[in-house]
C-alpha cells in the first residue's frame, strides 16, 4: 500500500508517540528497524504516520525500546486497532481538514475542558446563535459553506450528550455572557441553554467573573482533550485561520495549569448557574 499523502492528526499522533518512544531509548529509525527485521524507510512512514502500524509491530517496538509503561502501550495499540471512517468523513472535502481533525480527537476524549472569553463555546451553542456568529465571523463563505459548518458542528453536540458519559467543564468569561449574537432573543435562548447543559452529570459550567483577580486567560480561548492515558491529551487552540494542535508534554503542563487556575478563581457550578440565570431574566 502506498504511503498516504495527508494523514490525519489522530495518524499522525500515533506515528509521533512511537518515534518519542524510540527517541527516549536512544536508537536511530535504521538501527530500530533492524531490531524488528524490519524497512527503515518502512519505519520512518510509520512514525510521520504515512503509513498504518499494527498493534504486534508497536509492542515489538515497545520491547524492543525497553518501554515499560503499559497503559501507553496499550492506549498505542488500541489506536492502530481502529478500523472503519467515523461520521465526519461525510465531510472530507467539504470542510476543512483541521475540523474534521478536531471532531475525531472530540470523538475519542475521555473528558474536555474548554474556556471562552468571547463566545458560548461550540458544542452548547443553538443553532440560532451559531447562525449569527458565522454571518459576522465567516461572511466570506457562501451561505451552502456556512450551513455546511453549522451542520457539521450540531452533530459535534453529540458528545455532550448524557449517554456518551463524557464529562465537560466549560469555563465561560463573563464577557461572553453578556455578547447578543443575533439579538435578545437569540441571546437570552442561548444563555437558557447553557443553563440546562449545567443540569446534566456530565457537563459543569464555570464563569470567571469581571471582578476577578488577577485572571491571568483573559483572551486566549482554548480547549483541551483527555486522551486514554495523560500523555495522548491534546491542547487546541484558535489560529488566525485554521485549528492549532498542541501535544508537546511542556505545552500539555503549561495548558493545564492555566485551566486550574482558571477554574479556582471562577464561581463555582452552583454560583455560575444562579450568576448565569440573574443574566438571562435580565436580557
Amino acid at each position: 500500500m502506498p504511503p498516504r499523502n495527508n494523514p490525519t492528526a489522530r495518524q499522525a499522533r500515533l506515528g509521533a508517540e512511537l518515534r518519542k518512544m524510540r527517541e527516549r531509548a536512544g536508537m536511530t529509525a535504521r538501527e530500530a528497524a533492524i531490531r524488528i527485521s524490519s524497512n527503515h524507510v518502512m519505519l520512518s512512514h510509520q512514525e510521520a504516520g504515512r503509513s498504518g502500524t499494527s498493534e504486534d509491530r508497536i509492542r515489538r517496538l515497545a520491547g524492543v525500546y525497553s518501554c515499560d509503561d503499559d497503559a501507553l502501550i496499550d492506549a498505542l495499540a488500541a489506536m492502530a486497532n481502529e478500523r472503519g471512517k467515523g461520521w465526519w468523513e461525510e465531510s472530507r472535502g467539504i470542510l476543512a481538514q483541521s475540523l474534521l481533525d478536531l471532531t475525531e480527537l472530540e470523538h475519542h476524549a475521555t473528558f474536555v475542558r474548554t474556556y471562552q472569553v468571547v463566545h458560548i463555546p461550540g458544542l452548547f451553542q443553538t443553532e440560532e446563535y451559531m447562525r449569527a456568529v458565522f454571518n459576522l465571523s465567516a461572511s466570506q463563505l457562501s451561505a451552502a459553506d456556512r450551513d455546511a459548518q453549522i451542520e457539521h458542528r450540531l452533530r459535534r453536540q453529540r458528545i455532550i450528550e448524557p449517554e456518551v458519559r463524557v464529562p465537560h467543564l466549560a469555563i465561560i468569561h463573563e464577557a461572553a455572557l453578556h455578547m447578543r449574537f443575533g439579538g435578545r432573543k437569540v441571546a437570552r435562548a442561548q444563555l437558557d441553554r447553557v443553563l440546562e447543559l449545567s443540569h446534566r452529570e456530565n457537563v459543569t459550567v464555570r464563569v470567571v467573573a469581571y471582578d476577578a483577580e488577577g485572571f491571568m486567560g483573559a483572551g486566549n480561548p482554548l480547549m483541551y482533550v483527555g486522551g486514554p492515558v495523560p500523555q495522548l491529551d491534546t491542547v487546541q487552540l484558535d489560529a488566525v485561520h485554521d485549528i492549532l494542535l498542541l501535544d508537546a508534554e511542556a505545552q500539555l503542563a503549561k495548558y493545564r495549569n492555566l485551566l486550574d487556575r482558571m477554574e479556582k478563581m471562577s464561581l463555582t457550578a452552583e454560583g455560575a448557574r444562579d450568576f448565569i440565570h440573574r443574566m438571562a431574566q435580565q436580557t
